[in-house]
């Protein structure tokens, strides 16, 4: 039988075979066949081998190590969950996190408590299971390391993405086996059918924008208590963050006074915290200035606009606990469309979280635009699923 006879009598083998092969989801062995019957019966001219979009061109796409049908941007635990969906639907996947493994939760005061217990925080059906029912930071550390380890997942760490590019379309059926997407990471290059965004909002801090913010004694993240401990420290803010850092030092015995730009102690602290931080300002432990803001900061001063006036006081560190931001520049760049308002949300099909640019998605907390206290993980879990499945269907 010949190769032409082979396949007018398989019709229904090579349409699916080729499916898949347009698809990026073919094995190698039968994409190397089916090059073999279109050469032989002619679908296809020898010529073409040398356009990429044909013939062997397909080979070098599948074994190219760079690879991916499906890249995902951000290692944090939605990301992890898109990866894991990925593999359980037999795609073929890479995760690129530009810090470590759940890079945000890391940068987390390590004394600090989850607001959610610690079923919520569960991703891909792995159990979480902590010492009491909120989770601690270090038991979340362990946890996604855990569901890291439990599936293997194909993650590269401390490789940040600089960019992503679309390729040019063209014209005809030349770039139809061509990856839709560029990544350029600080590493490498990588190409992919598919991108994923979930990146959170962690990375970029609101600034104070006086002088002196680049000092060195001056920080947006907070971390362990024991450094400021006997020193003079000024927390900026009113939120989990100010009020977690400003009991945690002055507890260890650091002179702590708080500048918030409202009226009072945010109300979405956490309920068995916030009592305790009103407390310590009413008995005098840790000063406050209400309606107030830093205006410039110096070596050994930081000077304050309260609304008594201007005053200047001793000062050793300040934890500018203001809030951080997502990286909206960023989707900007790939031309993701955002709301004309000032929460600048992302424009996303609410079933499937795919945004204006076909197959670029987004999952998790970048979703919300702006408004970072509308998604977390317990509530963002689902968008891997989604996400997965409008993949799959295509």
């Amino acid at each position: 039988m010949s190769l032409v006879s082979v396949s007018a009598a398989f019709p229904a083998f090579f349409s699916r075979e080729l499916h898949a092969v347009n698809n990026k989801r073919a094995d190698i062995t039968t994409i190397g066949i089916l090059i073999a019957v279109q050469v032989s019966i002619k679908v296809i001219n020898p010529f073409t081998f040398s356009n990429p979009g044909y013939g062997l061109g397909l080979i070098f796409v599948h074994m190219d190590k760079t690879y991916f049908p499906v890249i995902i941007i951000g290692g944090g635990p939605i990301g992890l969950a898109c990866g894991i969906e990925a593999q359980k639907a037999g795609l073929k996947y890479l995760i690129l996190e530009k810090g470590c493994l759940v890079n945000s939760l890391y940068n987390y005061p390590v004394n600090m408590t989850f607001f959610s217990t610690s079923e919520r925080l569960e991703i891909s059906g792995v159990p979480f299971v902590s010492n009491n029912a909120k989770p601690t930071r270090p038991e979340a550390l362990e946890y996604y390391r855990r569901v890291a380890t439990s599936y293997d997942v194909n993650i590269h760490l401390f490789e940040k993405v600089d960019s992503v590019s679309r390729r040019d379309p063209g014209s005809g059926s030349q770039k139809q086996f061509t990856p839709e997407f560029t990544v350029a990471t600080i590493k490498t290059s990588y190409t992919a059918d598919y991108i994923i965004v979930a990146t959170g909002f962690y990375d970029i801090p609101y600034l104070l924008n006086v002088p002196g913010e680049d000092l060195p004694k001056v920080s947006h993240y907070y971390k362990d208590p024991h450094y400021y401990a006997f020193r003079k420290v000024i927390v900026v803010g009113a939120m989990n963050s100010a009020v977690d850092a400003a009991l945690e030092t002055w507890r260890k015995g650091a002179e702590v006074t708080m500048v918030i730009r409202g009226s009072q102690i945010g109300e979405r602290v956490k309920y068995w915290v916030r009592p305790d931080i009103i407390n310590r300002i009413k008995e005098g432990s840790i000063k406050v200035y209400f309606n107030s803001t830093v205006k410039a900061i110096r070596e050994t001063e930081v000077d304050i606009d309260t609304p008594e006036g201007s005053i200047t006081l001793a000062n050793d560190a300040v934890l500018a606990m203001t809030g951080y931001q997502p990286n909206l520049a960023f989707l900007r760049s790939m031309g993701i469309d955002l709301s004309a308002d000032e929460i600048m949300s992302p424009v996303i099909d609410e079933h499937t979280h795919e945004t204006n640019v076909k197959n670029i998605f987004l999952a998790g907390v970048i979703c919300g635009g702006m408004n970072t206290h509308r998604l977390f993980i317990e509530n963002s879990r689902e968008h891997a699923q989604k996400i997965i499945d409008a993949i799959k269907s295509r």
